[in-house]
């Protein structure tokens, strides 16, 4: 599967609010706080998974039945909202 530079970004993203809960985590910084982060950290997580999902079978329509899907992103973003 081709990730386009968005879905890296987001992964990028991730990865820097991880490593930002570790070093709260070493400096003791309050439960509150660290399960704050960790709910962001997991509704990212989430959004990339559907971007990847819909990434993915976008992909596969395309390349299985040699056509080119236009103007579907508007469509993708509406459903991903609501998910």
């Amino acid at each position: 599967m081709k990730c386009n530079s968005s879905i890296i970004n987001r992964m990028k993203r991730i990865q820097g609010q991880v490593a930002g809960v570790l070093n709260m985590m070493e400096n003791e910084s309050s439960c509150k706080d660290v399960t704050t982060q960790l709910k962001a950290i997991r509704s990212s997580i989430s959004k990339v998974m559907s971007l990847v999902a819909t990434t993915n079978l976008i992909q596969t329509i395309e390349q299985d039945y040699n056509i080119e899907l236009e103007n579907i992103d508007e469509a993708v973003d509406i459903l991903l909202k609501n998910a």
